[in-house]
């Protein structure tokens, strides 16, 4: 049998090349005897009427011809299809070339058996077609992992997207603020609680690293809209190098029957000869890959899918006992039983870069790649003779700038949001002439931000005294970390100012900091740069609104605090009852101009270091009003906690209820950003208690970027004191007649 499909295989063939040369030649030797060559466009307009029927009889042959062709191809695709399961390959005709390339008769749509022309073929997907993506996403990595992959959607897209995430509640916090923020025109983002959905797959044991969210999948007809017909469902380490439009029309192919498409396994799991004693789930032929799925759920619904995945999970179970590759496990099960219901995806839409993979068989040139899908725990240190390929793409969009994502899509209007229609109608207000349009316009930018871009972990403390040190920092700082955690055992609030790729360099000295790794209950925030100014004060706010304690402790990244202050600072919050009263507890500033500092131990220790000339109050030598207030002279000798009156341009570093009031984000740069919330403080009736044995101590470091700028530009100055006068005048809006000191004291400077 084998040896008989193998010669009629070649004879047709043979056939099939003579026939299509032969009328070729015939069709060319006809043309070249009116003086006219066969390689004229076959849909120029106008045609004179003397070539009309000329060219009817000419599109008569070649349709004859065609057909004649069409009848050797599918008898060559039933002989080829008898061959390969003779040999017990299911599915691998597929690898270079599938159903949706070369459909049988049966699967053609009406334009394919028609005369085919390239001059009037409709696209498989319309214009301004919605897509809908589906993700399964839990945790902080995943929430991390799956921005790459919205990145590679976004960077080739040209229609308009829905996504819709099942996720915990630490995605759901993290993605619906990266999403709000980022602000991308004509996509929708939708949530969906995992909790409510983990009854329906906790009964099911699974030994695959992705737990109980990796059984997320089967529950989609559930989650999801009732009204909604089909969508594409992604694993979150997938890179797409293609327009997703094109994974989305193949629903268009699909025949009535089919329900779910699916790209073959590249690996021999499902062949179990992997190892000695390998079983594993039953699966057709080699089995499918969930990485990629179109699901079309109006018929999964029709065919009570839910019910049907169940029963399978169940039977398999009795023997199986558990899953060893989550869902994927129980898809297979249940599409060897209905294998009419599967719909093969070119192996290509699902490169898989698997331990075992046989990936490598499916394509000759890597730049036809749609999708990778980095499948193996190893992830980028996966082998692969072409993973640089693979990882330069990943790294592209790994820290590609998302600014430039939010570009609108030409011919699909867009619902603008609320807050969109708002910010366009405050920056059309601007006036462009105005010396200080710059630094308004940056008070109105809209900041990607990234909520906990590392693992975070916090147990409240039981008396509801816990204190949150909170600080912002940008690349140039990064240095500050780990001498901050060691001094410093309570909860971290830090927000970043970095772009995509500083991003990345951050996640890598993270994880190769033993310190910086066994610190959980640091909360790092990233607030991606755009615009020409350092947006200070909205990062600080970042960090602020993102501390999970009753209090905080509000500082700079520059500034190491004494050993043994967290606790100090919890037994000052009881002792001042700052729970029911306005206070703002002080903290003394130092400064050093050593590199390397012996930090004191101890008030006696720093005072013997301050008389020495080791250490200074800080910036005495150059901004003395800043710190002045504090009464250093009478902190040497103090034992208990003592009140000091607001003065001008006093900016002390404070512990005060998480509830106080926001940096005022329209000082970006260098000067007043500390200042004003100082003064706001005082506004509010915030007493300032100096902590008699609390001290912190500024490490030395190069003058940033918009210090230089102040000191070099007038206009800059300018400009930052006309912010001053209307941050005044709001104040005295805001708070009456208590808030004219403000202005008494300024116009006495």
């Amino acid at each position: 049998m084998h040896l008989l499909c193998r010669g009629r295989l070649k004879l047709l063939v043979a056939s099939l090349t003579a026939v299509v040369l032969l009328t070729w030649l015939y069709l060319l030797a006809g043309n070249l005897e009116n003086g006219r060559s066969l390689l004229l466009a076959p849909c120029l307009p106008d045609t004179p009427a003397a070539q009309v029927l000329e060219r009817a009889v000419l599109e008569s042959r070649v349709r004859e011809v065609e057909e004649e062709n069409r009848q050797i191809r599918l008898q060559l695709s039933q002989s080829q299809g008898a061959a390969q399961l003779a040999e017990g390959n299911y599915g691998n005709q597929q690898w270079g070339a599938s159903a949706d390339t070369v459909p049988e008769d049966g699967d053609n749509t009406a334009e394919e058996k028609s005369n085919h022309t390239d001059c009037s073929r409709s696209p498989l997907v319309q214009k301004c077609e919605l897509i809908h993506v589906a993700c399964v996403c839990a945790g902080h990595n995943a929430s991390r992992d799956v921005v790459t992959l919205v990145k590679s959607v976004l960077f080739h897209r040209r229609n308009p997207l829905h996504f819709h995430f099942i996720t915990d509640s630490v995605a759901s916090r993290i993605l619906s603020s990266l999403f709000r923020s980022w602000m991308v025109p004509s996509v929708q983002v939708s949530f969906y609680d995992a909790e409510e959905l983990k009854s329906e797959v906790s009964w099911i044991p699974n030994k695959h690293y992705s737990g109980i969210y990796g059984l997320m999948k089967l529950t989609l007809t559930k989650a999801l809209p009732s009204d909604l017909a089909k969508v594409i469902v992604l694993d979150t380490d997938i890179t797409f190098a293609t327009d997703i439009a094109e994974l989305w029309g193949i629903f268009k192919k699909f025949t009535d029957k089919q329900v779910i498409g699916l790209v073959e396994n590249q690996s021999d799991w499902y062949l179990g000869n992997l190892w000695k004693n390998h079983k594993p789930w039953p699966a057709l032929g080699r089995g499918f890959n969930t990485g990629v799925i179109l699901l079309y759920l109006e018929r999964l619904r029709r065919i009570s899918w839910e019910q049907m995945w169940r029963l399978t999970a169940e039977r398999e179970l009795m023997s199986m006992l558990s899953t060893s590759l989550a869902d994927q496990d129980i898809f297979n099960a249940f599409i060897k039983q209905n294998p009419v219901l599967v719909h093969q995806l070119p192996c290509f839409w699902n490169v898989q870069l698997s331990d075992h993979t046989r990936s490598e068989q499916c394509y000759t040139e890597v730049s036809d790649l749609k999708v990778i899908h980095w499948n193996s725990p190893k992830k980028l240190r996966v082998k692969n003779k072409h993973v640089e390929f693979f990882r330069n793409l990943y790294l592209t969009f790994l820290e590609y700038d998302g600014n430039l994502l939010r570009r609108e899509l030409f011919g699909c209007p867009s619902q603008a949001s609320p807050e969109s229609v708002r910010l366009q109608a405050a920056l059309e207000e601007l006036d462009e002439d105005d010396q200080c349009y710059d630094f308004r316009r940056e008070r109105l930018t809209v900041h990607r931000v990234h909520l906990y871009f590392l693992q975070y972990e916090y147990t409240p403390a039981e008396d509801d005294t816990d204190v949150t040190l909170v600080a912002q920092l940008s690349m140039d700082r990064l240095q500050m970390l780990e001498a901050i955690c060691k001094h410093w055992e309570g909860p971290i609030s830090l927000a970043l100012y970095m772009s995509d790729a500083e991003a990345q360099q951050f996640l890598r000295y993270a994880q190769a900091s033993e310190v910086l790794k066994n610190r959980k209950n640091v909360g790092y925030h990233i607030v991606y740069k755009e615009g020409q100014f350092y947006p200070v004060n909205l990062v600080r706010n970042v960090a602020l609104k993102n501390a999970n304690t009753p209090y905080v402790f509000l500082t700079d990244v520059d500034f190491l605090p004494m050993y043994g202050l967290y606790d100090y600072l919890r037994k000052s919050i009881v002792q001042l009852d700052v729970a029911r009263t306005k206070k703002a507890l002080v903290v003394p500033a130092f400064e050093t101009l050593r590199y390397r500092l012996s930090f004191p131990k101890s008030k006696a220790e720093l005072l013997s270091m301050l008389d020495m000339g080791t250490l200074y109050t800080f910036r005495y030598h150059v901004w003395p009003k800043g710190h002045a207030p504090t009464n250093y002279a009478k902190w040497r000798t103090a034992t208990t906690p003592y009140k000091v009156e607001w003065e001008s341009d006093f900016e002390p570093y404070v512990v005060v209820r998480r509830d106080c009031p926001e940096y005022d984000q329209r000082f970006v740069g260098f000067g007043w950003n500390k200042v004003s919330h100082i003064m706001e403080l005082d506004a509010q009736e915030y007493d300032l208690m100096v902590l008699p044995n609390a001290f912190m101590i500024h490490m030395p470091h190069a003058p940033s970027f918009d210090i230089s700028k102040f000191r070099s530009s007038s206009s800059y100055r300018n400009c930052l004191n006309t912010l001053k006068d209307e941050f005044h005048q709001d104040l005295s809006r805001k708070y009456g007649a208590a808030a004219l000191k403000y202005l008494t004291a300024q116009r006495n400077i």
